[in-house]
């Protein structure tokens, strides 16, 4: 692969706009960079959750997910039906139902928590789903292909239960405790 960038600077978005991968330009603060930001903060998270000691074979899954989501950065930033890339759905759904049939079933909400490495997971659980909405609000504008939807809602769900799966290693979920709202 040759050189992408040569330089890393170009001044043509001091503006307020931006370059899509078809050469067109949009306002930074269009629905389609805003969910092309929020799945590159997701990545981000990822990246953080994978710089702890995560067990190898979530190590692998994580790193797997890290490029479908640069694929789908890619594809987004491609404005039409005609982009579009594969993402990994029943690998995400195969893991899920792997990881979750070693969980206790649940009785009580789980806050985010627990040990570092699992509040990393939360956190990164949390910012897939705003990642979805912006996608969500992007779909309803422009053709989005629905594989990414779906994709984005199963890796959340898959976040959730490794951050129960990290906290089992550890000092277990923390549950929500119902009470009086200190707000009512």
């Amino acid at each position: 692969m040759g050189h992408r960038l040569t330089k890393i600077y170009t001044r043509t978005g001091d503006g307020g706009d931006t370059g899509l991968g078809d050469g067109s330009r949009v306002a930074k603060d269009s629905l389609r960079i805003s969910a092309m930001g929020d799945i590159d903060e997701l990545n981000s998270a990822l990246g953080l959750l994978l710089a702890e000691d995560v067990p190898e074979p979530m190590r692998a899954i994580l790193t797997d997910v890290q490029h479908d989501l640069f694929n789908l950065g890619g594809a987004i930033c491609m404005p039409g039906p005609k982009h579009t890339v594969t993402v990994e759905i029943a690998g995400l759904e195969a893991s899920l139902d792997a990881y979750n049939a070693h969980m206790p079933p649940l009785k009580e909400f789980v806050l985010p928590g627990g040990t570092r490495v699992a509040a990393l997971a939360h956190l990164a659980r949390a910012i897939c789903r705003r990642a979805e909405r912006s996608l969500v609000a992007l779909a309803r504008a422009e053709s989005v292909g629905p594989q990414y939807l779906k994709f984005l809602n199963r890796l959340s769900d898959l976040l959730f239960v490794l951050a129960r799966s990290l906290n089992q290693q550890g000092r277990g979920d923390v549950l929500w405790q119902p009470r009086k709202s200190k707000f009512d």
